[in-house]
């Protein structure tokens, strides 16, 4: 099957409002920056800097931007404000296909032997187990053979609430309770994938960011227990980011990705948040491709991250 335009008229609105805030916040911002400026001079950069930092798209990232701008200005010293909107919805589009793999088609999977493995890690609150339950509602609607794994064993909220996720979606939940082994829980949820046949196996880690030698000793353990079933896993190592933290999640971000190799992010709480600019800096500073967003509470609210359309609706007028 070929790939298809996932973002139908519904999922397009549903990412226009989650954006809403973030958008209110970025163009009121700017439209005070250029307010009666009338061309793009070093006072407008240095506005623009402003508004870019303060809508957490992060120090180094602005930084980017505002150069690759620079070097536009230096070519068309009467580079007009209006065109402003246009040039930096460019330049944070070019910016995005540098620094992320192609956009998925929807919630596809690569084809593997065995189950496809999915680690995710992210510190409590940041909507991780709620991403995981969405998640498998959404393999499973495209027919995908899904198991859970409750591995998240600090927290008894953490498996109370996954085993719940799994009773609404149909989905089965590996789980020994709170307290236990999480390697034990991981082995066996991958065990159960790899009789059951099924299509993706996806397990929750790593609640707490304890410290760093801790967490690194707890998932290199978990990838070698499941590495028993399926030698390739864990396929996906998923760090579940709070998008609504703006500059906390960036550290987030750099806590685990030193603690563990990191190779997608899911970024949630977009639409509760003016700090949206957040997906930008995060998604180029450290070169990992975000691959889902939340804009929402219901579950297809839970989208493929296409950076094409996240950058339209960014910049679509509110």
């Amino acid at each position: 099957m070929g790939i298809f335009k996932i973002f139908n008229k519904e999922k397009k609105e549903s990412l226009d409002k989650g954006l809403e805030k973030t958008k209110e916040n970025f163009f009121g911002k700017l439209g005070r920056a250029v307010a009666g400026k009338s061309t793009v001079d070093a006072g407008v950069l240095d506005e623009l800097e402003g508004v870019l930092i303060t809508s957490d798209v992060g120090v180094e990232t602005t930084v980017k931007i505002i150069e690759r701008i620079e070097e536009r200005v230096a070519k068309d010293k009467y580079m007009n404000t209006s065109e402003l909107d246009r040039i930096l919805r460019e330049e944070i589009a070019d910016l995005l296909s540098e620094n992320n793999t192609h956009d998925l088609a929807d919630f596809e999977l690569p084809n593997v032997d065995g189950p496809y493995v999915i680690l995710v890690v992210g510190v409590n609150g940041v909507g991780k187990t709620t991403t995981i339950g969405k998640l498998a509602a959404q393999f499973k609607a495209m027919d995908k053979k899904v198991i859970l794994g409750a591995a998240d064993t600090f927290r008894a909220a953490a498996v109370d609430q996954l085993i719940l996720w799994g009773e609404r979606v149909g989905v089965p939940v590996v789980s020994k309770g709170m307290n236990t082994d999480p390697s034990a829980v991981a082995f066996e949820a991958v065990e159960a994938g790899v009789k059951e046949n099924a299509d993706v196996v996806i397990i929750d880690t790593a609640g707490r960011l304890h410290t760093k030698v801790n967490l690194m000793n707890e998932l290199t353990k978990i990838k070698k227990v499941v590495q028993k079933f399926v030698p390739e896993a864990p396929h996906d190592v998923m760090l579940v980011l709070d998008g609504s933290t703006g500059q906390n999640a960036f550290i987030q971000a750099s806590e685990f990705t030193k603690a563990t190799e990191v190779s997608s992010l899911a970024i949630t709480k977009l639409d509760g948040t003016a700090k949206g600019g957040v997906v930008i800096g995060i998604s180029d500073q450290f070169n990992i491709p975000v691959k889902y967003i939340g804009v929402g509470e219901r579950v297809e609210d839970l989208q493929v991250f296409n950076k094409m359309e996240f950058v339209d609706s960014f910049f679509s007028k509110v």
